[in-house]
C-alpha cells in the first residue's frame, strides 16, 4: 500500500512555505498509524516508504532554514497566515458588503466646501510633542491653560526629552503650516488650510462628550485680514454645510492662541427644529479668534504686516446636529443599524 497521494502533496506544500508543524502534524501521523492496519508482509515496504517520506520534509524544512531568503515573508496583521489552509481560515466580510462611516463622509464633504471658499487640506497627527501642542501656540511653561485641554500624556519622549503628546486638538499643525506655506505671503498670496484630525481628551463620557472625536481646525493669514473676514467665513460655510441661512453671533472667550477670541454660536438648524413657543435658541459651535501675534512670530511671520484668524470646532458635533443624532457615542459604537443610515 502507498502513501495517500493527496496527503503527501498537502504536507509537502506546507513544508515548502517553512512551515514546520508537518512534523508534528495530524495529518503526518495519519499515515504514520496506517501502518498498523496493513498485512504483515505490508508494513515493511510501508514503513521504508513512510520513513522516506518524512526524511523529505525534514530536508526540504532544513534547506529553507539555511537559505532564509526563500521564505515568503508573513504579514503580521493578517487575520491568518501563509500556512492556513483555506478551510481553516475564518469567514470575513466583504468589502463590496461595507460603507464608509458617516464622521468620514461628512469630513469630506467639510473638506469640499472649504475647497470651493479656496482653502487648502491637510491632515492632522495623531502623536506630537510639546512646542506643537503648547509652546507654538502661545502656551508658556507652566501656563494655567495647558491643565484646561485635559490632555493625554504618553511614555515615549521627544529629541529634547519631552513627553509625547496625544493631541487635544488640531492646533497643533498651526506652526507647521504657517512655516511651511509663509512663503505665500512674499507672493502677496495667503495663507489658507483646514486641518481635519482625530484629537484626544481625558473627558467624561457621556451623550455629548467622548475622549476620542475629530475636530477641523482653520486658519487664514494675508494682509489687513480682519474680525469681519473671520465672521464672514465661517457663517458661510456653516449656512452651506446646513443648507439654511443661518443667523451667527459671538461672544468673547479666551484662547492663548488667539486675541481676540471668541466663541461662534448660531441659531440651532432645522434638524433640530425650534422650541416649543417657537423662540430661537443659540448653540455654541466652535471657538475662534484673530491669531495672536507670538503664534505668528513663532512661525516666522511678521505681525505688524500680517494678521489671520482661526478656528476649531468638532466635526462630530456638527455631524449630530445636522443629522439629529442625540448620542456621540453612536459614532464609535460599531453598531450597524446606526451606520447603515449611512450608506
Amino acid at each position: 500500500m502507498a502513501l495517500d497521494k493527496k496527503i503527501v502533496e498537502s504536507l509537502v506544500a506546507r513544508a515548502e512555505k517553512g512551515d514546520r508543524t508537518v512534523l508534528r502534524s495530524n495529518e503526518l501521523k495519519a499515515l504514520f498509524d496506517e501502518i498498523k492496519t496493513l498485512p504483515p508482509d505490508e508494513k515493511a515496504a510501508y514503513g521504508q516508504e513512510f520513513n522516506a517520506f518524512k526524511a523529505k520534509l525534514e530536508s526540504i524544512l532544513d534547506n529553507l532554514a539555511a537559505s532564509p531568503s526563500n521564505l515568503k515573508p508573513i504579514d503580521v496583521t493578517a487575520p491568518w497566515d501563509v500556512n492556513t489552509v483555506e478551510a481553516d481560515r475564518p469567514k470575513t466580510l466583504r468589502a463590496e458588503d461595507g460603507s464608509t462611516h458617516p464622521l468620514m463622509i461628512e469630513t469630506q464633504e467639510l473638506i469640499d466646501i472649504f475647497a470651493r471658499m479656496g482653502f487648502s487640506a491637510l491632515e492632522s497627527r495623531q502623536i506630537d510633542d510639546d512646542w506643537n501642542m503648547f509652546t507654538s501656540l502661545n502656551f508658556p511653561e507652566g501656563h494655567p491653560a495647558r491643565d484646561d485641554y485635559d490632555t493625554f500624556i504618553v511614555e515615549e519622549k521627544d529629541k529634547h526629552g519631552k513627553n509625547l503628546i496625544a493631541p487635544a486638538h488640531t492646533s497643533t499643525m498651526q506652526n507647521r503650516v504657517l512655516k511651511a506655506n509663509k512663503h505665500l505671503l512674499a507672493r502677496g498670496e495667503p495663507i489658507a488650510y483646514v486641518i481635519p484630525g482625530r484629537v484626544f481628551r481625558n473627558e467624561d463620557v457621556d451623550a455629548t462628550h467622548d475622549h476620542t472625536f475629530y475636530q477641523l481646525e482653520g486658519l487664514y493669514v494675508g494682509k489687513d485680514v480682519n474680525t469681519g473676514h473671520l465672521i464672514a467665513t465661517l457663517k458661510t460655510f456653516l449656512e452651506e454645510y446646513y443648507g439654511q441661512k443661518l443667523k451667527a453671533k459671538t461672544q468673547p472667550f479666551y484662547f492663548p492662541f488667539t486675541e481676540p477670541s471668541f466663541e461662534f454660536a448660531i441659531e440651532k438648524p432645522k434638524a433640530l427644529k425650534k422650541s416649543a413657543n417657537n423662540t430661537e435658541e443659540w448653540l455654541e459651535i466652535l471657538g475662534c479668534g484673530m491669531i495672536h501675534p507670538n503664534v505668528l512670530k513663532a512661525a516666522g511671520i511678521d505681525p505688524a504686516i500680517y494678521t489671520g484668524f482661526a478656528w476649531g470646532g468638532g466635526i462630530d458635533r456638527l455631524v449630530m446636529l445636522k443629522h439629529g443624532i442625540e448620542d456621540i457615542r453612536h459614532f464609535h459604537s460599531g453598531k450597524l443599524n446606526f451606520l447603515r443610515q449611512f450608506e
